[in-house]
């Protein structure tokens, strides 16, 4: 079991960080050790590692380093927009606006907001997860303060067009707070919110780009105001009191620096990953590769579903293989059920519980994808033969 071949295929879930992300963390926490707030050097040694990060962040998505909020990941940074927002923003209506295919800490935040009396709309998708322009348009209404669109599926890689979006809501009412969550977006593609997107809000989690996990940032357009969520001593201008995780930070700032460094490469890379899986996929008898294929969709993530094997059994083949994938995302996997997201776009019946996520980081090979297609077709047949038995 030593000399087992190992292939991680589940980077949408998390992902190995770079040598450089480990190193700069040891040293932040073995010799810059101190609280930012502190007055004395080490204080001083510990705040150069947030500014130095949050300049990092800023450069890449050119927005002003004062909009950075950095936060504990990507389900707190889509809880303070959304909260943060529309708390704020209540005076003038009531309604939010998002899709039927969102991660669950944006569907399960609306939710709760739901219970504090806002309004909510689901917006539907198309086969290939993508919102219909026109149900946004229609769903806009006098008391609409929110619209929060995902940029990339977290489950299908479906591409949302962010862009047409954050135009066609700005057109309607510019007063209405665009959201969207870039977690799976972020570190795959060049991100400009503010000088072309129109988006007001922003959230990113580090351990998606190989950097560490348990820290994020939420970019908050300086002309948007939300209540802050978490309380305390007023840290980061009172938008998210406590010590900042200055490991955390200095980690994923050098994780920024590293994935946009030969960016276009590193996606090409990814690109030429998937097309070799979903070609594979494609040959073989009962699979289906959920949404589009192409360069319109995203680099990283393939959806397949595999007729007449529960996606739970295959896994733990796979797994048995040294081949490590997921079912659905890593958070709806605490919470087993049928994804929302394969609903949403309407998959049928018998791939609902037949379904798995292949997801790609700069780490893996072409050789690991052959190995991968070796495996599933080995397998296939012997787990079809094993459920009619």
């Amino acid at each position: 079991m030593e000399n087992r071949k190992e292939v991680y295929f589940d980077n949408s879930a998390t992902t190995r960080v770079f040598d450089s992300v480990r190193d700069v963390m040891v040293e932040a926490m073995t010799a810059d050790y101190g609280n930012t707030s502190s007055r004395h050097i080490k204080g001083v040694e510990a705040e150069r590692y947030i500014r130095e990060a949050r300049e990092e962040i800023a450069g890449s998505l050119k927005v002003k380093e004062k909009e950075i909020v950095f936060t504990s990941g990507g389900t707190e940074s889509n809880n303070m927009a959304l909260i943060g927002a529309a708390m704020a923003a209540r005076r003038k209506g009531n309604h939010l606006i998002t899709t039927c295919i969102e991660h669950a800490s944006v569907y399960n935040t609306m939710s709760f907001l739901e219970e504090q009396g806002f309004r909510i709309t689901y917006l539907p998708v198309d086969q290939d997860g993508i919102v219909s322009l026109d149900a946004l348009r229609e769903a806009i209404c006098d008391d609409t303060i929110l619209v929060s669109i995902m940029y990339v599926n977290n489950e299908m890689g479906a591409v949302e067009p962010v862009e047409e979006i954050g135009k066609l809501i700005k057109s309607i009412r510019p007063d209405i707070y665009f959201h969207v969550d870039a977690i799976q977006a972020y570190g795959k593609y060049v991100i400009r919110p503010k000088n072309r997107w129109d988006v007001d809000l922003l959230s990113f989690s580090g351990h998606k780009i190989h950097g560490p996990k348990g820290v994020g940032f939420l970019y908050v357009d300086e002309r948007v105001r939300i209540r802050p969520i978490i309380f305390g001593g007023g840290q980061q201008k009172g938008l998210r009191s406590g010590t900042e995780n200055v490991p955390g930070c200095a980690g994923l700032g050098m994780a920024v620096r590293e994935i946009y460094k030969d960016h276009d490469e590193k996606v090409e890379r990814l690109y030429a990953l998937k097309d070799r899986l979903i070609q594979g996929l494609s040959s073989m008898e009962g699979v289906t590769v959920h949404g589009r294929t192409g360069r319109d969709s995203a680099p990283q993530i393939v959806s397949a579903g595999f007729e007449g094997v529960r996606a739970e059994v295959l896994l733990h083949a796979l797994e048995d293989r040294g081949i490590y994938v997921s079912s659905g995302s890593a958070c709806s996997s605490n919470h087993p059920g049928v994804s929302g997201t394969l609903r949403g776009i309407g998959v049928k019946e018998s791939l609902l519980d037949s379904t798995l996520r292949f997801s790609f980081g700069v780490f893996n090979t072409e050789d690991e994808v052959d190995y991968c297609l070796e495996v599933l077709r080995e397998l296939l047949p012997v787990l079809r033969r094993y459920r009619r038995a």
